[in-house]
């Protein structure tokens, strides 16, 4: 069975192009748009990989960051943090709440999966 990657996206384009990405490469792949619960869907059932965006509804991803980074079972996840803005400011932010990788959108395919592979280790 292959590994599991979440990705939280609310642009459903980006969230569909991930999927593709991933899953012909053998993850399985679930995806969730709302920031506001976002933390308690990874916390019911973690996978081995988050991709986090940014900018969501309901709450940031740097808050869903934070809060995971507090969380024992979630504090060691490998979380990919994507933004439509790159400012040096948002990178320091994402370093701050622990994001393992960041990487801003429009990404190429080929440097999304090979992010997600190494942070797992494959």
């Amino acid at each position: 069975m292959g590994k599991r990657v979440l990705v939280i996206e609310d642009e459903a384009n980006i969230s569909e192009a991930i999927r593709f990405i991933l899953a012909r490469d053998g993850w399985d792949v679930e995806t969730h748009a709302d920031g506001t619960d976002a933390a308690e869907r990874v916390n019911a059932h973690p996978p081995d990989v988050l991709i986090l965006d940014v900018m969501l509804p309901g709450q940031s991803g740097f808050e869903i960051l934070r809060v995971l980074r507090e969380g024992v079972q979630t504090q060691g996840l490998p979380v990919l943090l994507l933004t439509a803005k790159g400012q040096a400011a948002d990178r320091e932010l994402a370093q701050r709440y622990g994001a393992t990788r960041f990487m801003t959108k429009p990404f190429a395919n080929a440097e999304l999966l090979a992010a997600v592979r190494d942070m797992v280790g494959t």
